[in-house]
């Protein structure tokens, strides 16, 4: 490099929003060493890459991406490939040994001091899984209007699974005061909603003794004035309290709750480690929505999980339909090196276990487009999310019932000339239309509300 050139990065993030506040983290520690940021992967000197270990389909994707991003790196010899994150710290020596073209391998414990690792080409050595707090530099790379906050790093449940315990350790929660700065910091600059993100949200505090963690947090965020929403991602069924379920009810709270069931056949429950049942999961979910009218749930289930017969995949499909959930992704199951169930039989085959992913979101699709019909002629107000290329909706936007990047949008058509020079925040749409997994709109003349 000439003296007093600074290489051009990317940065690839892959898997989940956790992974994405992590590659904020990064960005940051970059822009401070003064390296230059661009989307433009061929113009860059550096590519960093942080991957996702959690599933299989997730370490295939980081592969595929490795692979191609090693094609970068022998287009011009000098180039830097760092490839970090999950995948890393759980597969360290066997991505080593695969891809020795790989100038540098960091695993979740360095995030902050990635540019110092580039610099030095050598590791720290932390002993835990990097948690940042309301000091650590990040950039934003969602908003403007809306942003992720972290709470907490690691899990300290045991499903059988899981691999997470195994990649990030055990649950340790940030304080209440540093989430609140962040948050403070973050209505400073324009965020308005606030997406609260952990591998169980509803756990948070527990691990400091603090009684009720979360509803003493959400408590702190709510006499934030700047925001506006503030929503609470990936909770644990057997963790759902009365008082958090009061909460819900606040006007700036997201009536919301993403609570992963996994399955609803005792037997695998069981199996997995899970403390609910399927009778018992039905008789919360009618609870939650008796206490919270109108809250909307997403859940998250896997399906092929060993021991899933005809007799448990039927149960799972006749809870789905009971439940009604208002939006459900499906995982297929892959076996993790050192968890519990890795030692238990796997008889579904791979092509199975998609046919049933198919099967349960065929049963999705249709309480899907019931929940959405339901919005015909309303107007709603909703957090718009960026200028949206295609011709026909011109603008993408977000209702108080769509988490970011797992649910649907509301897509609007005829876009103001006047927002051409600033798209508000918010915006009331009148829904014209409703789609499987969208809603379609037009701005609504009275924005008043």
């Amino acid at each position: 490099m000439k003296p007093g050139f600074m290489p051009r990065v990317s940065l690839i993030s892959l898997g989940c929003a956790k992974n994405l506040v992590d590659s904020e983290v990064m960005l940051a520690d970059l822009a401070r060493a003064g390296y230059v940021f661009t989307d433009n992967v061929s113009a860059s000197e550096i590519l960093i890459i942080n991957t996702c270990g959690f599933i299989q389909s997730a370490r295939e994707e980081a592969l595929e991406v490795i692979h191609q991003a090693l094609s970068w790196k022998k287009d011009r010899p000098g180039r830097q490939l760092v490839v970090t994150g999950c995948y890393v710290e759980r597969f360290g020596d066997f991505l080593k040994v695969k891809y020795p073209e790989v100038d540098i391998w960091s695993g979740t414990r360095d995030f902050d001091r990635i540019s110092e690792i580039i610099k030095r080409e050598k590791h720290f050595f932390r002993t835990e899984t990097f948690l940042l707090n309301h000091t650590t530099p990040r950039i934003i790379s969602t908003g403007p209007n809306w942003a992720y906050v972290k709470i907490s790093e690691g899990c300290s449940h045991m499903c059988s699974f899981c691999s997470i315990p195994l990649i990030k350790g055990p649950y340790r929660s940030r304080s209440i005061s540093s989430i609140v700065q962040e948050v403070q910091a973050m209505a400073s600059v324009g965020v308005r909603e606030v997406n609260l993100i952990s591998h169980d949200t509803t756990y948070f505090g527990r691990d400091r003794k603090i009684e009720g963690g979360l509803v003493k947090l959400l408590k702190k965020l709510l006499l934030i004035k700047e925001i506006k929403w503030i929503r609470l991602l990936y909770g644990y069924p057997e963790e759902i309290r009365d008082d958090l379920l009061e909460l819900l009810n606040e006007e700036k709270m997201c009536r919301y709750l993403d609570l992963p069931f996994q399955h609803a056949s005792d037997r695998i429950l069981k199996r997995m480690g899970r403390s609910i049942d399927g009778k018992r999961a039905l008789e919360l979910i009618e609870r939650i929505r008796r206490r919270v009218p109108g809250v909307v749930i997403r859940t998250s289930l896997i399906v092929g999980f060993p021991g899933e017969g005809r007799k448990e995949f039927k149960q799972l499909k006749d809870f789905v339909r009971q439940a009604e959930f208002e939006h459900l992704g499906v995982f297929v199951y892959s076996r993790e090196i050192g968890t519990r169930a890795e030692c238990l039989d796997d008889p579904v085959s791979g092509a199975e276990k998609e046919n049933r992913r198919h099967e349960i979101m065929s049963i999705q699709k249709n309480i899907s487009r019931k929940f959405y019909r339901r919005f015909r002629g309303q107007t709603l107000e909703v957090l718009t999310q960026r200028a949206n290329s295609r011709k026909s909706y011109p603008l993408a936007a977000r209702a108080k019932f769509q988490a970011p990047e797992v649910d649907g949008l509301v897509l609007v058509e005829h876009q103001p000339a006047h927002f051409d020079r600033k798209i508000p925040d918010f915006v009331r749409v009148k829904i014209t239309r409703s789609l499987t997994y969208d809603l379609v709109g037009k701005v609504a003349d009275d924005q008043t509300g």
